[in-house]
């Protein structure tokens, strides 16, 4: 018998498996998906990170390795719970559950640091958070800070350590049910080649992600449409953590109709592709107009910092006709367009004039789009300086505005980007407590089950601030982890 069992194997489930090792439980890890493609959505992702931080020297103890130099050359700002909390409230309407994101907010650092000290190793995201503007490079929107390598970085990291710290992971293996008695969870059935069988502990950890690899689920809770929806990671998450426990009487928590979900290559497919990773998304939008099958723009391209819209303008494109739009940019901010642009997966067509380039436009009322392109480049507020690292007030006054970075669109070559709705994980979940213990349908716990990462119910609803999924994952991995132990 292990005294605690971790369902999933991604970034969550490693931290909750890692932190009940720490109190000296002894630790099994069960990974439906076969070891190439283990890991969830962790594996997919870029792996940014927000937490809060006073400055540079909390950064420095997170980096040692970060230079004089490089310091000088950055503003790197601060990022202070308060700001962590009001960016929270805002971008979630306000519903986000206090409890749950007091914990998150307040143990964000000391969460990266105690992962700084097992093993993990964290970069400034200088290609995607900082643009250099008058010789120095600033930091914007809060998020600082990835994890080296990326998602595949903390991927790898996490099994070192959970292979130097005795953590034993078995790949292939499903977990179908929770073993349940009147003392509470104690232990879980899984299939392993083509065998069944029931394996005992002490507690279980749920942390095997949320639905939206599940396309039956998606459209019974997101509503229609969302069967068309590109699935951004692993076609693994389909909702098994969330029914084991809801077959036992768990209580769900959270916006169960809302997911993550981002603007994302028209032509991917339909799961997520490990040899392209997190690239076939297209997340420099704030610098472009967006275009539709009709030829119309549908929202304000500038309405914040792109990691605090990209995660709801996916569901904002999947509602337009035929399920995607093409972002629309010149050659004055081809230099800020991210890395995922140049790859070769994408679907781009080029002109020298605006006239040529939305004749190209497939699937478009190139005719309605021309118009809409002259009527933004006409309500462009070019009096207004242009500046990439704040919301610079350059405005096109539309009746629906651009807010911020604002370009007429006039110098050649013009490029057309198409996307679609790429979706990154669900909101709703399992109702926790402090402890990230599992409560049932009377709110109380369910004695042996704990849970963390995507099938937590309650932290986000409609939108999410970028970065803020790993690091909810890390917390409450560490706190579930920690409480199993306990349990054990």
């Amino acid at each position: 018998m292990h005294d605690v069992i971790v369902v999933g194997a991604g970034n969550a489930a490693f931290a909750a498996a890692a932190a009940a090792r720490g109190a000296g439980a002894s630790v099994l890890v069960l990974e439906r998906a076969p070891e190439p493609l283990s890991g969830g959505n962790t594996r997919f992702t870029a792996g940014a990170m927000r937490f809060a931080y006073e400055g540079v020297d909390d950064l420095r103890a997170l980096m040692p390795d970060l230079t004089d130099e490089e310091c000088a050359a950055t503003d790197f700002g601060a990022y202070p719970e308060a700001q962590f909390f009001e960016d929270m409230g805002r971008v979630t309407e306000y519903r986000t559950d206090p409890e749950l994101c007091e914990l998150l907010v307040t143990r964000s650092r000391s969460t990266m640091m105690w992962m700084a000290a097992k093993g993990h190793r964290f970069a400034p995201i200088w290609g995607r958070q900082a643009f250099k503007v008058g010789g120095r490079f600033r930091f914007w929107g809060g998020l600082t800070v990835e994890a080296h390598q990326g998602g595949p970085g903390l991927l790898e990291a996490w099994t070192r350590i959970a292979a130097r710290e005795g953590i034993e992971v078995r790949y292939g293996a499903r977990a179908l049910s929770l073993i349940l008695d009147d003392e509470g969870v104690k232990g879980v059935r899984v299939k392993q080649d083509g065998r069944t069988r029931d394996l005992p502990a002490r507690a279980v950890v749920l942390a095997a992600g949320g639905f939206q690899g599940n396309t039956e689920w998606r459209t019974r809770y997101l509503g229609p449409g969302w069967d068309l929806a590109k699935v951004r990671g692993s076609r693994f998450n389909t909702g098994d953590g969330l029914r084991m426990a809801l077959e036992i009487g768990a209580m769900p928590a959270g916006q169960w109709s809302g997911c993550h979900a981002v603007q994302w290559e028209k032509n991917a497919p339909e799961f997520g592709d490990l040899a392209v990773g997190d690239a076939f998304q297209k997340h420099s939008y704030p610098f472009g107009v967006l275009i539709n099958a009709r030829g119309m723009r549908f929202l304000d391209e500038g309405a914040d910092f792109r990691n605090y819209t990209y995660a709801k303008y996916g569901r904002e494109v999947l509602a337009q006709p035929r399920q995607f739009a093409w972002q629309v940019f010149d050659a004055k901010v081809r230099h800020l367009l991210r890395d995922e642009y140049r790859i070769r997966q994408v679907t781009r067509v080029t002109a020298d004039t605006l006239e040529d380039l939305c004749a190209k436009l497939e699937d478009t009322d190139g005719a309605r789009a021309l118009e809409t392109l002259r009527a933004y480049n006409a309500a462009v507020r070019a009096d207004v300086p242009f500046d990439p690292n704040v919301k610079d007030g350059r405005r096109a006054e539309l009746p629906i505005p651009k807010s911020n970075w604002a370009n007429i669109l006039d110098e050649p070559p013009f490029e057309a980007y198409a996307v679609t709705c790429g979706i990154t994980f669900t909101f709703g979940g399992l109702r926790i407590d402090r402890n990230a213990q599992v409560l049932d349908v009377d709110l109380e716990p369910i004695r042996g089950l704990y849970a963390a990462g995507e099938l937590v119910g309650g932290l986000f609803y409609e939108n999410y601030p970028g970065g803020t999924g790993l690091m909810a994952g890390a917390v409450f991995g560490r706190i579930a982890g920690a409480s199993a132990a306990g349990r054990s």
